[in-house]
């Protein structure tokens, strides 16, 4: 066995750990049968090489089911969490942690907590106050001088705070709601969140209060965003300034329930998601105009993976762009090697690192799985659709049409699990705007930095980004009001899932080895 399938082996292992234990509850004895049976196979069985890589597999395995249940263990010893729903009055003293979401009429603040009061006194007088400070305190403050309990406050739209706002909070804690549809709880709880604060008083202590070099740099970033935004929302009109904003930026926010409903029904909801395959085209655009310029390829390629960081910070460091980042990066990667089948390992040590980082990921995070999904799809049968799509003019046209497809196969059935519904226009509809994304971006990007550079261009420069946006917004518009649009599959059991993904890869390794076999013959 090579060293990169011992390598692919343990890696899957790991991830198989943190699956059963994120679906099952693991006994500590099945954990210690595991631990005996592989030491056992790796002692005994020392000479033979397979059965020791099964037996560290083993190890490996018990380490994802460690690393979850740690991660749980974790989440029991918040403190916040104590006060949650108990109408005591406390006030917290913390960080603004990232990009607050501006909404209509409020905005949401992720609120990295550093000193805690009670203000209703509950170890002193009654006109007392029980205060507690993160140098004497674990809960909030971990050995590697990081704060990790985090608050979601809702306050009034005005007055506006920034990232590294340093704020004093007053108000009644309570715990995330779980809704008929969506797990409101489970949702934040991947982000480390457990607690919200509702319109409590606020009160600034410190405008930016970025403390180390990296904040100073991400908040500098932010503010880059916002200019770039603006630039956005003065040259065009919603829809198309929203949907932009999301592609380019990754600010869905200022899109409306109703298109977001029509781009769900239509199967293009994709389109406005920081995805795999959306970072994906934006490096195909660079690496095509760079090329143009006149650079080598691989000069291209060390451009095009800069341009993905300050992407991945452009975007707030949103997890899932972070996500989308190493996955497309991954996907360039290993085309700039020439090593398709290394992405297959590539791919899963990604995704067994982030799930070390955070193993709450696979069985809460849909972005993760949507995003690992889409780039396996990718990396398994893009360039298959490639070669089916030969009748299509234009490489790139085919390249991303061939992507996108490959993404949607991967993605499908989590898609259908999740959302209960099948698009039964999304095949047609991806026809006649995924050839269009490239230039959107393409245009999108030219417009935003030229008319940050140069405002009295921006008005003339958005004219092709808008026209290509309102193509897609009539073509979005025409096909959700069809009346047999979308499928109801409501309830729709796990074993979906395997009856599904079961036949999808071995058809994924038939036609693998097919085009092995075709390449040999040549």
């Amino acid at each position: 066995m090579s060293p990169s399938k011992i390598f692919l082996s343990f890696c899957l292992a790991f991830i198989l750990g943190v699956f059963l234990s994120s679906f099952f509850q693991i006994s500590l004895i099945l954990i210690i049968l595991f631990l005996i049976f592989g030491l056992i196979l790796i002692s005994v069985f020392w000479p033979h090489k397979k059965i020791v890589i099964l037996g560290f597999s083993f190890l490996f395995l018990l380490l994802g089911i460690w690393r979850y249940q740690l991660a749980e263990i974790k989440i029991s010893k918040s403190k916040l969490q104590i006060y949650n729903d108990k109408g005591k009055i406390i006030t917290l003293v913390g960080i603004v942690s990232a990009q607050p979401d501006i909404q209509q009429k409020s905005q949401k603040l992720v609120i990295k907590i550093k000193k805690m009061q009670n203000l209703l006194a509950l170890t002193h007088e009654s006109n007392g106050f029980f205060e507690e400070n993160l140098e004497r305190s674990h809960p909030f403050w971990e050995k590697s001088g990081t704060y990790w309990e985090r608050v979601l406050v809702t306050t009034n739209r005005y007055p506006e705070y920034q990232y590294c706002d340093q704020l004093k909070i007053t108000g009644r804690l309570k715990n995330p709601q779980v809704f008929e549809e969506f797990n409101y709880k489970d949702y934040l709880k991947k982000e480390g969140i457990y607690s919200l604060m509702d319109f409590p008083q606020i009160e600034l202590l410190k405008r930016g209060d970025c403390q180390g070099f990296g904040s100073k740099i991400f908040s500098q970033i932010l503010k880059i965003k916002n200019q770039l935004s603006e630039v956005i929302e003065e040259n065009l009109s919603p829809p198309q300034s929203a949907i932009l904003s999301a592609m380019l930026l990754g600010d869905k926010r200022k899109i409306s329930q109703e298109w977001k409903d029509k781009l769900n029904i239509t199967g293009l909801r994709h389109i406005i998601a920081i995805s795999g395959l959306h970072v994906t085209v934006l490096t195909v655009i660079l690496i095509n105009v760079l090329l143009a310029l006149g650079f080598w390829r691989q000069q291209a390629f060390y451009f095009a993976i800069i341009f993905l960081f300050f992407f991945i910070l452009l975007t707030g460091l949103q997890p899932s762009a972070i996500r989308a980042g190493i996955m497309g990066g991954l996907f360039l990667l290993a085309q700039y090697l020439g090593r398709m089948n290394s992405s297959f390992q590539a791919i899963f040590f990604a995704g067994a690192i982030m799930l070390f980082q955070n193993p709450l990921l696979l069985k809460l995070d849909l972005g993760f799985q949507l995003s690992f999904l889409a780039t396996l799809g990718i990396i398994s049968l893009a360039g298959i659709f490639q070669d089916w799509l030969k009748f299509i003019p234009g490489q790139n046209i085919r390249s991303i049409l061939a992507m996108t497809f490959s993404a949607y196969l991967f993605t499908l059935p989590i898609l259908i699990y999740n959302f209960g519904y099948l698009s039964l226009v999304g095949l047609i509809t991806n026809l006649l705007i995924v050839p269009t994304l490239y230039w959107i971006m393409l245009f999108g990007f030219v417009f935003v930095i030229a008319g940050l550079i140069f405002p009295f261009l921006a008005w003339l420069l958005s004219f092709p980004v808008f026209f290509l946006l309102s193509y897609l917004t009539f073509i979005v518009d025409i096909f959700s009001r069809f009346p047999f649009a979308t499928l109801s599959l409501k309830n729709v059991p796990w074993i979906f899932l395997l009856l599904f993904y079961l036949p999808l890869i071995i058809f994924t390794w038939r036609l693998q080895e097919k085009k092995k076999l075709a390449f040999l013959k040549y």
